[in-house]
């Protein structure tokens, strides 16, 4: 499988998530945001986390104008899979490939620390090997996590079961770090071929660093 990631100015979780697909048995590439194109034979695009262009205007609301994301949104419309973790998440929601948006956490503070998250809907591909409702522990390192829509948006995303996550605590709980509307942590676009969260999984790798639940979420993506 092969797995391209793509780099920003200012991405941090590049090498973390090239690691984390390389664990897994992935051929992986490295995409400057200048590139205007994508291979045809790329099977997962992932925006990794980080802070594209500083986010000095708003998380993700620069990077959305780079030439990648031209070709970003072309590889979606012919069907291609993207994940976007963190300010990938930001960015996927700017460049309106997401619905909403991310807000500054609501007690305006900088989050780092693992988390509890309760799977919502597996009816994807990105945590098809998971259960529903299962919970995992994984990382979250952000300032702007506050995943807003309005009401009838909402009632969309559950009734197409795009809403994948919901932050928990380790009993399944609702325990919501950040504010976000209805505790949500992660979606998908209606086609189910792009994918957006604000946890880290690409941080859950390894049980020595606390949790390798990620490694089930990512593992969703490799070919059977």
């Amino acid at each position: 499988m092969k797995v391209a990631i793509v780099q920003f100015p200012g991405t941090n979780c590049d090498y973390d998530t090239e690691y984390a697909f390389k664990e897994l048995g992935c051929e992986t590439q490295i995409l400057w945001h200048k590139n205007e194109s994508i291979a045809s034979d790329i099977d997962l695009l992932v925006i990794a986390g980080g802070f594209s262009y500083g986010d000095y205007l708003r998380s993700g609301a620069i990077a959305r104008f780079s030439p990648i994301m031209k070709a970003v949104s072309e590889y979606v419309k012919d069907g291609g899979k993207v994940l976007g973790i963190c300010n990938g998440f930001q960015v996927l929601t700017e460049s309106h490939l997401l619905p909403g948006a991310l807000k500054r956490n609501e007690h305006l503070h900088f989050l780092s620390k693992h988390h509890h998250l309760k799977v919502v809907s597996n009816s994807n591909t990105f945590l098809g090997k998971m259960d529903k409702d299962e919970v995992v522990n994984i990382p979250i390192a952000h300032h702007d996590g506050n995943f807003f829509v309005d009401a009838d948006t909402l009632k969309e995303l559950y009734k197409n079961e795009q809403v994948l996550l919901h932050y928990c605590d380790e009993n399944g709980e609702i325990s919501n770090p950040n504010g976000s509307v209805d505790s949500i942590a992660g979606i998908c676009n209606a086609e189910k071929n792009v994918f957006g969260l604000m946890p880290h999984p690409e941080r859950a790798m390894e049980a020595i660093l606390g949790s390798q639940d990620g490694r089930k979420m990512l593992e969703g993506f490799l070919k059977d």
